[in-house]
């Protein structure tokens, strides 16, 4: 063989070429990188390198403590402990992780890997794609942040910056995060996901659209598999003209359900109305809302608000044909416009249709329109549903109206009673069939005069300000005013005479009058993960191994500033008061 300052080794390796591990360290050896097969040649431009190739027998193979690796081609630097690979490399971590690309390096030292150009890295459930990646592998992480893509097996996540932990299976994506799904798309400040069950956790301003729902939470959970969640912290679920918002909201995307607990509030775009309470559930495919807890819906009508109260609350029908039912103690009530008396009444159940323009108080009803008080086996309120003013009031059986007077009580009787309303004020009453008065007749100085009892079959009354200001008797009446002195105060009052003016609403607040305040369910929180610290150490320059072959430099191992950083709870406990996390 010729001697030269230059020469070329080659031969074929059969059996393998291992690299001894070297007695450098007093206390734990370093294992070299071991190269099972290749062929092998030395280039003097490459003096610090033996370089391996793939011959007939496949590709170049290389271990090292519970990795193997294939490749094209590959650059050992022995001193270094140092391996760059070209051409089709796979890495393999006992078979539970499998990565591929066109180029890799790998520090048989720190047991750190670099990959680039078309990087596949597979784990059971899940396949990252990216351009770049680092994988510790004493740290037993994966990071990149020039973009990357996951495939599960249900959808497909992406972020610029993202993270996998191989103890707990949990990529940690920050940046533009998207999962994308045939049925709906997430995009989230923030998502943890666990490729084995397919949970991704969502932190910072989130979102899941699909084409019949629009989710929003700040903090939440999402099982991408069973299209279930779990969402907290400025949460909310936009179904087309209702939206939905509450302390917690458990959604069932299959079963387009929701149901939410602790400061609910439905927003019905279209009806201009709002329900509220403690505990809420939607049935998108019935167009149904189910409330309780202090359950209160609150419907503007005309420039006034109509507010509604029962133990529970249903919400049914289209957006164009919405019906509002309160099962016990229901109660209504309506402020009026300035200068107007209030409206107001309770019963035991209650309906109201909106298209209809028609509100039903059932069971042991009671109504008050400014002074006067109506009672009846069943109340119809019916309203112009183009004007959305106060049109007719109807009293079913035992009808019965009373007017307080200084003296006694003004009252009205009969079968059937039926009301009608200027601007949102009585101001006809027609009492039919069987009709009896016993009114409270006063002159010019309000002085009292006598007291009228009449019996009549149809009687008509007009009232000025809610005060009864004229009676007319439609047919024949029986009647006549009795001096007060000699009216028997026996005979004051009618058969079947209630008076609940003391259960009169004045004011929204007596919705709840006698109702205790629900003890509202404890809220589980989503706690913010555990800190875990940043991908890359704060190591100091001088302490850094990289070898002068690497492609990396320094700054690949450090941790950009303007990167977003992951919420955490340290982070979260460390923070100024109000700052967002």
């Amino acid at each position: 063989m010729k001697s030269s300052n230059y020469f070329v080794l080659v031969f074929f390796i059969f059996f393998g070429i291992t690299f001894q591990a070297q007695e450098t360290e007093p206390e734990k050896e370093k294992q070299k990188v071991n190269i099972k097969s290749g062929y092998l040649e030395k280039k003097p431009e490459f003096p610090d390198a033996v370089i391996y190739t793939k011959d007939n027998s496949g590709q170049v193979y290389i271990v090292h403590e519970g990795i193997e690796m294939w490749c094209d081609q590959a650059y050992v630097y022995t001193k270094d402990n140092f391996v760059k690979a070209y051409g089709s490399v796979k890495i393999i971590q006992e078979d539970t992780i499998t990565m591929t690309s066109k180029y890799a390096e790998y520090n048989g030292n720190t047991k750190f890997a670099f990959a680039s150009g078309d990087v596949l890295f597979k784990e059971p459930k899940t396949t990252l794609q990216t351009d770049t990646l680092y994988f510790d592998r004493v740290k037993q992480q994966a990071f990149y942040r020039t973009g990357g893509t996951v495939i599960d097996t249900a959808s497909v996540l992406t972020s610029r910056i993202g993270r996998y932990f191989a103890e707990t299976k949990k990529y940690q994506f920050l940046s533009n995060v998207e999962i994308k799904n045939p049925d709906y798309t997430v995009h989230s400040e923030q998502l943890d996901f666990y490729s084995e069950t397919g949970g991704a956790y969502l932190y910072g301003k989130s979102t899941i659209v699909n084409e019949n729902s629009t989710i929003y939470c700040e903090r939440g959970y999402y099982d991408t598999r069973e299209n279930t969640g779990y969402f907290v912290k400025n949460s909310r679920v936009d179904y087309n003209n209702r939206i939905l918002y509450g302390d917690s909201i458990y959604f069932d995307r299959d079963k387009n359900f929701a149901s939410a607990t602790n400061n609910i509030k439905v927003l019905d775009t279209l009806n201009n109305s709002i329900i509220k309470g403690h505990y809420a559930e939607v049935f998108r495919d019935k167009d149904s809302v189910f409330i309780t807890k202090r359950a209160l819906a609150i419907t503007v009508r005309d420039n006034d608000s109509i507010y509604i109260h029962a133990d529970t609350l249903q919400v049914t029908g289209k957006p164009e044909h919405r019906i509002i039912k309160g099962f016990y103690r229901a109660r209504m009530f309506k402020q009026g416009l300035p200068g107007e008396e209030p409206t107001s009444g309770k019963c035991d159940s209650i309906f109201l249709n909106q298209k209809e323009g028609i509100t039903k108080l059932l069971r042991n009803p009671v109504l008050w329109s400014g002074e006067n008080q109506m009672t009846g086996d069943t109340i119809h309120i019916l309203s112009n549903i183009v004007t959305e003013k106060l049109d007719t009031l109807k009293v079913f059986n035992k009808a019965f109206l009373v007017q307080k007077d200084s003296s006694g009580y003004n009252q009205v009787k009969g079968e059937r009673l039926i009301g009608l309303f200027t601007n949102n004020e009585l101001d006809t009453v027609n009492v039919v069939k069987n009709a009896q008065v016993v009114f409270y007749s006063r002159d010019d100085k309000e002085e009292l005069v006598g007291i009228n009892y009449t019996v009549s079959s149809s009687i008509q009354m007009y009232l000025e300000e809610q005060q009864i200001t004229g009676i007319r008797f439609i047919k024949e009446a029986d009647g006549k005013l009795h001096p007060p002195s000699v009216y028997p105060e026996d005979q004051r009052l009618l058969p079947g005479f209630i008076w609940r003016g003391e259960e009169r609403l004045h004011k929204v607040s007596d919705l709840f009058n006698g109702k205790p305040i629900p003890i509202l369910t404890k809220i589980k929180g989503l706690p913010l993960p555990e800190d875990e610290g940043e991908f890359f150490d704060d190591i100091p320059e001088e302490d850094l191994e990289i070898p002068d072959a690497s492609k990396l430099k320094l700054k690949d191992f450090q941790n950009n500033p303007d990167d977003p950083k992951a919420k955490t709870q340290k982070k979260e406990k460390d923070s100024p008061p109000n700052k967002e996390n």
